[in-house]
């Protein structure tokens, strides 16, 4: 699924994103971690992995999720 980033601390490593429909749902460090990533910015797309409304993983839109591959 597709998101985009509303907002991101690098301190925390947390942040929430935009679903499509304009729902809000937060991230935390653990997520942001699974993905392999270092920053985000607002506005960037990226793909998220929901489980039970829950985001587990976060990534760049161009680089698939964790356990995906290719």
């Amino acid at each position: 699924m597709q998101a985009t980033v509303r907002t991101f601390d690098p301190d925390t490593r947390s942040g929430s994103v935009f679903l499509d429909d304009g729902a809000e749902i937060p991230f935390d460090a653990v997520a942001f971690g699974a993905g392999s990533l270092r920053l985000l910015r607002p506005g960037q797309r990226v793909n998220i992995s929901l489980t039970d409304g829950i985001i587990t993983a976060i990534t760049l839109s161009t680089f698939p999720l964790p356990g995906e591959g290719l």
